[in-house]
């Protein structure tokens, strides 16, 4: 009875995390941290009233790690259990689920069963247990000692200048064209961004979604870099294989403010933090009907990264989760 007890819960754990899976973030991006950011790829962008805690790190981007090779392990694929197109995707739940298979095969190979055993499955489940709570007691550590080091960065209204949403069209209103009194440039600020950038942010965001949203993958071209537009292609391409169209609307800025801005030769950067107010829906193609999602709109918080030659068009090269 014990055991069955032990199976009920794992099962069910199972099947929480199948759920997990489903109700993930399904708008462009995908809901992951994509792009590059130059040479501040690797890098987090700095916090602000909209993201205050730090974007995740880039799950999917062309630019090698500092010092690293062809071949080396930070650009290997992980093997099929671990890579992220792998069986069971990459990191902890593709690392547990490569060793949990791991050990039942072993069992087999000695004689014992796929599972040796129920005394053996409950091990197992003992187990992911330990390696379950010792990894989240790390991650936490990890998180507050990356909170203790990270350096203090001040906001618009320390610098004496306006709240950048007000100006980038913050509080549902597309005020991104006014021109309001602006103090001291921000010190993180090297381009010089002004009103009409963040007019150009704030196309971009909607436009973008629009796009993405149409499967238009000519008109994504225009607004984004090679790069991220093979990623675009990709998720469209994992929605259509699986019957489903990803349709977002009623998209608009709540919120958003300048984390940096920089140049690396001719090439300009400004990375924002935007707090954004949507309707993102799955349906299913032959039917029409909605599998997840409703018409309620959603806030998320993400930091998008665009990009332009000196004197050019700004088009985004990267989306991070925060």
């Amino acid at each position: 009875m014990r055991y069955s007890r032990i199976l009920s819960m794992v099962c069910a754990a199972a099947f929480a995390i199948a759920l997990v899976a489903t109700a993930a973030d399904a708008r462009v991006g995908g809901g992951r941290s994509s792009g590059s950011r130059g040479t501040n790829t690797y890098s987090a962008p700095p916090v602000t009233n909209t993201a205050p805690t730090s974007a995740a790190p880039m799950q999917r981007t062309v630019t090698p790690q500092p010092g690293a090779t062809v071949g080396s392990p930070q650009t290997a694929g992980g093997g099929f259990f671990n890579r992220p197109g792998g069986m069971f995707g990459g990191g902890l739940l593709g690392g547990l689920a490569a060793g949990f298979i791991g050990a039942g095969l072993f069992g087999m190979l000695f004689g014992h069963g796929f599972m040796g055993g129920m005394g053996g499955f409950a091990s197992i489940i003992g187990l992911l247990l330990q390696v379950g709570l010792v990894v989240i007691v790390a991650r936490l550590i990890f998180m507050w000692w990356q909170r203790r080091n990270q350096p203090a960065y001040a906001t618009p209204q320390q610098q004496g200048s306006p709240m950048l949403r007000d100006m980038f069209g913050g509080n549902n209103n597309s005020g991104g064209g006014a021109s309001p009194n602006r103090g001291p440039s921000q010190p993180s600020d090297a381009v010089g961004i002004v009103p009409a950038d963040y007019d150009a942010f704030e196309r971009l965001l909607t436009e973008m979604q629009a796009a993405y949203s149409d499967e238009d993958i000519a008109k994504l071209r225009t607004l984004a870099t090679p790069e991220m537009v093979s990623y675009f292609s990709e998720d469209l391409a994992a929605n259509a294989s699986e019957g489903l169209l990803n349709k977002v609307s009623n998209v608009k800025l709540a919120q958003g403010d300048l984390a940096e801005a920089w140049r690396e030769g001719n090439t300009e950067y400004a990375t924002v933090a935007m707090k954004i107010s949507l309707v993102d829906q799955m349906i299913d193609r032959a039917t029409g009907r909605v599998v997840q999602g409703d018409d309620r709109p959603e806030e998320v918080t993400e930091v998008w990264t665009f990009m332009r030659s000196r004197g050019g068009h700004w088009i985004v090269s990267a989306i991070q989760q925060s």
